[in-house]
């Protein structure tokens, strides 16, 4: 998974975009998982036209640089979490053995849907938010 030339990092604070949301009590939960697991790398607000047309805000946690199928190196994100309309998403973007984690740690983290470097779920009562911490020190360690 790459970030779209169009997703950008802005210099929003975080901690008060995650507050302002309907679901501000299940993304603060799992973004204290996510930094627990990720506790030296910077967090930072993406927004922008994501894949498919649709204008998302994501908070990126870890700064990398992911080569894109067809063409070069683009500044992207470890681990990114996404509230959607209908659930929130977590992009997972590290590997090992030539899998994404999210397929590695699937079946561990609760009653999830996984895609290729996906994680969604609706509910906070629906997700293992130790594994996640699990899952994002790994994670680091790959990055």
């Amino acid at each position: 998974m790459a970030g779209d030339e169009s997703m950008r990092r802005t210099d929003e604070d975080v901690d008060a975009f995650l507050a302002a949301s309907p679901r501000a009590a299940l993304l603060q939960a799992v973004d204290a998982s996510l930094r627990a697991g990720l506790p030296d790398l910077p967090r930072t607000l993406w927004r922008g036209v994501f894949w498919g047309g649709t204008e998302q805000a994501i908070v990126g946690y870890g700064d990398i640089s992911q080569r894109r199928p067809r063409g070069g190196a683009v500044d992207w994100f470890l681990i990114g979490l996404a509230e959607q309309k209908s659930h929130v998403s977590l992009y997972v973007n590290a590997a090992s053995d030539g899998a994404y984690l999210a397929h590695r740690y699937a079946e561990r983290l609760g009653r999830v849907k996984v895609g290729a470097a996906a994680v969604t779920f609706r509910r906070i009562e629906d997700l293992d938010l130790a594994v996640v911490e699990e899952m994002a020190a790994e994670a680091a360690r790959l990055a």
